[in-house]
C-alpha cells in the first residue's frame, strides 16, 4: 500500500502497522471477500479496539481504506487474514486446546459445542437462501481428523464421566508436562483405532510440534517427545488397550449413528456435497500426510457391490455408509429438482429432540441425534415426524411409506438414518 493512496501527503498514523496486525488477530473467519463479509471487520475492530485502546484512534481511520475493495490495501489484508487465521488458529491453537477434539476442525470453532435443532433450521435455510451452490466437506487433504475419526470422538461429549475414568487409566502413562496436550493425544488414539503404532507415532510428532508449546519443529524437546512416543507404545498395548477396547464397545453404537448421520447431512443439506477419496467408506484418517494414503480400489469396489443391495438386518457400517453415499448421489443427479429448496421437517413425542429432519422439494433426510442419549432413555417411544403428502420411498432400505404422521420407532427400525424421495 502507498501512504499516498489512503492518506495523503501526510501518510500512515505510526502506529498503523500494530493496528493491522491487532485486526488481523481478531478477525473472526478466514478472510472476507468484499463487499461481502464487511461485518466481519467491523466484528475485528471491536475487539481489537478492547484488548488496544490505545489503537482505537487509528482503527476507526483504518476502517474506510480495509473495509474499500478498490484500496490495493484492503486487497492485501483479505489476502492475509486467511494466512493469519490458518497458522495461528488451525495450525496452533487447536493443537493446544483439546476440551474435546472434534470441534477443532478446519473451518470450525470449538466456542460452538452444538446447536439447536431450531438453530440448524435457521442456519441452513439462509444458507439456501444465500450460498445454494457451496460446496460441503466432511473430509479433505487437510483435515486435522478424518470424518469418522471425529464422530467417534464426538461420543465423548455423551459420556463425559466415563471418558474421565479412562482418561485418568491412560494418563499414568504420560509425562508430567503437558496434560493437555497428553489429552489431545489419546482422543486421536481412541478415534482412529485400531490405527498402527507407526501411524499414530507420526501424528504424535506432527500434531506436538504444530502446538507449538513444548516441542517446536525449529528445536524439538527430544525428551518430551520421547515420554510422548512411550505414552501412544503403553496404550496400544495390554492392558491399557483393553480399557480403550471397553470404551469403544460401550459407545459404538453412537459412533455408528454418529458416522452415518454425519454422512447424510453432508449429503444432503444446502449447497453440493464432496465425497473425499475412499470417504465412501470408513475414513478414519489422521492429519497429513496419514490422509493423504492411497486408497485401497479393490476394496472400494467390494463395498460398492456390497451397497447394491438394500440394508436389512444386521448390515455393516462401511456397506451402510456406502449405500448411502451411492443412493444419495445418484438421487441429486437424477433429480436435482428435488434438491433446490429447504423446509424443517418437524417431529413430536417424548423424544423429539433426538431428530433432525428436513424436506428439500422431494427428498427428506432424517438423522438422528444425540443417540447416546436416546439409547439409555428408552428409543423412539412416540416420537414422530410428519412427513408432507404423497408415497415415499426409503433409499437405505428400499422401503416405502405414506406421507402424514410417521413413528420414528419404524422408520428408523433398521439403520439410525433415513433418506426418502418421492415414490415414482
Amino acid at each position: 500500500m502507498r501512504a499516498s493512496d489512503a492518506w495523503g501527503s501526510q501518510g500512515a498514523p505510526a502506529d498503523a502497522a500494530d493496528a493491522i496486525a491487532e485486526l488481523l488477530a481478531c478477525f473472526p473467519v478466514y478472510r472476507s471477500y468484499l463487499p461481502d463479509g464487511l461485518e466481519h471487520l467491523g466484528h475485528a475492530a471491536e475487539r481489537a479496539k478492547h484488548y488496544r485502546p490505545d489503537l482505537a484512534e487509528t482503527i476507526d481511520a483504518l476502517l474506510p481504506v480495509l473495509g474499500n475493495a478498490r484500496q490495493d490495501a484492503a486487497l492485501r489484508f483479505q489476502q492475509t487474514s486467511g494466512m493469519v487465521m490458518a497458522k495461528g488458529v488451525e495450525d496452533t491453537a487447536f493443537y493446544r486446546y483439546s476440551r474435546l477434539t472434534s470441534l477443532n476442525e478446519v473451518g470450525g470453532d470449538p466456542d460452538v459445542f452444538s446447536v439447536s435443532v431450531p438453530d440448524f433450521h435457521q442456519f441452513m435455510a439462509g444458507r439456501q437462501a444465500e450460498w445454494p451452490h457451496a460446496m460441503n466437506a466432511l473430509s479433505t487433504h487437510d483435515t486435522k481428523r478424518g470424518e469418522d475419526v471425529r464422530a467417534r470422538i464426538t461420543t465423548i461429549a455423551e459420556v463425559p464421566e466415563r471418558w474421565d475414568a479412562l482418561l485418568d487409566r491412560l494418563l499414568v502413562f504420560a509425562p508430567n508436562q503437558g496434560r493437555a496436550f497428553a489429552n489431545l493425544l489419546l482422543q486421536a488414539v481412541v478415534g482412529a483405532w485400531p490405527a498402527s503404532e507407526d501411524r499414530l507415532l507420526a501424528y504424535m510428532e506432527k500434531a506436538s510440534r504444530e502446538a507449538d508449546d513444548i516441542t517446536h519443529w525449529t528445536a524439538p524437546d527430544e525428551e518430551f517427545e520421547a515420554n510422548l512416543a512411550e505414552l501412544v507404545r503403553n496404550v496400544t498395548a495390554a492392558p491399557a488397550s483393553g480399557d480403550i477396547e471397553a470404551f469403544l464397545a460401550e459407545t459404538e453404537q453412537g459412533f455408528r449413528s454418529n458416522v452415518l448421520a454425519a454422512k447424510l447431512l453432508n449429503l444432503a443439506i444446502p449447497g453440493f456435497p464432496d465425497v473425499y477419496q475412499g470417504s465412501e467408506a470408513l475414513e478414519q484418517s489422521l492429519v497429513d500426510p496419514d490422509n493423504r494414503r492411497p486408497v485401497d480400489w479393490a476394496r472400494m469396489d467390494a463395498l460398492r457391490t456390497a451397497a447394491a443391495e438394500p440394508l436389512s438386518g444386521e448390515w455393516d457400517l462401511e456397506v451402510a455408509k456406502t449405500r448411502l453415499v451411492r443412493e444419495a448421489l445418484r438421487l441429486r443427479r437424477a433429480h436435482p429438482e428435488r434438491f433446490e429448496g429447504y423446509e424443517p421437517v418437524l417431529a413430536s413425542g417424548s423424544a423429539a429432540e433426538h431428530v433432525v429432519a428436513f424436506d428439500r422439494g422431494g427428498a427428506v433426510a432424517v438423522a438422528t441425534r444425540l443417540p447416546i442419549g436416546l439409547a439409555a432413555r428408552g428409543g423412539w417411544g412416540d416420537t414422530r415426524i410428519q412427513l408432507p403428502e404423497g408415497r415415499w420411498r426409503e433409499l437405505l432400505t428400499g422401503a416405502e411409506v405414506d406421507g402424514g404422521e410417521v413413528s420414528l420407532a419404524e422408520l428408523l427400525g433398521t439403520a439410525p438414518v433415513a433418506l426418502l424421495t418421492l415414490a415414482d
